[in-house]
């Protein structure tokens, strides 16, 4: 279920926030190698969650609620970069 909602919210951002096309790839990683990310479904739903508040035009910080590239760009190597094994 939890990568079923990381699939709408990348399409969603893709859509309307227009989601660079290196980040979308980097969580399209995560979709195609799900078996690799099983038992981490919470850092892949805080993962949907700032995918959700992803903002192209930097609505972001003190009174912003969006997500920006970068903080994006850091979750996604956090996920990525730690193999199931090291946890």
């Amino acid at each position: 279920m939890v990568f079923e909602k990381l699939t709408d919210a990348l399409h969603a951002a893709r859509q309307e926030q227009e989601l660079p096309d290196y980040l979308a790839e980097q969580i399209l990683f995560i979709l195609d190698n799900r078996e690799k990310f099983r038992g981490r479904e919470d850092q892949i739903a805080q993962l949907t969650e700032q995918v959700s508040l992803y903002d192209t035009y930097g609505q972001t910080g003190y009174l912003g609620m969006g997500v920006s590239n970068l903080i994006l760009e850091k979750s996604l190597q956090r996920l990525i970069d730690i193999q199931p094994e090291q946890q």
